[in-house]
């Protein structure tokens, strides 16, 4: 059942996927006093040829009109402004200049950590003869609770998935009982068939001997 559900998604999410690189959006609730992970993915579109990025991420406070610098990674973290210091661990790609997820994970999320936050790919494609610079920016709007809630389209896709359950398991077990019955009823005939051709066998043995008596007197 999971496998099914597996190929599902990805047979209704394979425009957004390029090799082994899938592009998932972020989460949008963060629970006041604990971690969470803002998403970030970009997958490159040309895997075979070589590239490095950057990662710089902006954020917008809720109510507010600007963006300001709070993060960079490049071969390295640099923590931009103070409001994150030593609370933004870096969970994107690793080893690699080739950035593809540039996710960071926020320590002790406050309610002023609502807003809009943006992350920045600032990617070099490095072609034979020539050097191809590109800009790819993701947002995330960010709503910090007191307390975790589910969203109405995970309990619809929760509710759809038991409803799935539950349809497969009435089919299969209609299927079922119309097997049984199926093979019920050519047992029965079975049954009919070798009981009248034993009758049958009967009758005719009987009339052989009844012939024979006749014959005799």
């Amino acid at each position: 059942m999971q496998l099914l559900l597996v190929s599902l998604l990805c047979s209704l999410f394979a425009y957004r996927c390029h090799g082994a690189c899938a592009e998932v959006d972020s989460d949008t609730e963060a629970v006041a006093g604990k971690g969470f992970k803002l998403g970030c993915i970009s997958c490159k579109k040309r895997s075979e040829v070589d590239s490095s990025a950057t990662v710089e991420w902006y954020f917008r406070p809720k109510g507010e009109a600007d963006f300001f610098h709070i993060y960079t990674y490049n071969n390295g973290p640099t923590i931009e402004h103070e409001q994150f210091l030593e609370r933004i661990y870096w969970n994107g790609s690793k080893r690699s200049n080739d950035i593809q997820d540039a996710s960071i994970y926020l320590f002790n999320v406050t309610f002023n950590d609502s807003g809009t936050y943006r992350c920045f790919f600032n990617r070099a494609l490095f072609y034979d003869k020539y050097e191809y610079n590109t800009v790819v920016s993701k947002v995330v709007h960010l709503t910090v609770v007191a307390k975790a809630t589910r969203e109405t389209a995970s309990i619809v896709s929760e509710v759809m998935m038991y409803v799935s359950i539950i349809g497969l398991q009435v089919w299969l077990l209609i299927e079922m009982i119309y097997c049984y019955r199926k093979i019920s009823a050519a047992g029965e005939e079975a049954l009919r068939e070798a009981a009248n051709a034993e009758y049958l066998a009967i009758a005719s043995e009987s009339k052989d001997n009844c012939a024979g008596v006749q014959v005799g007197e």
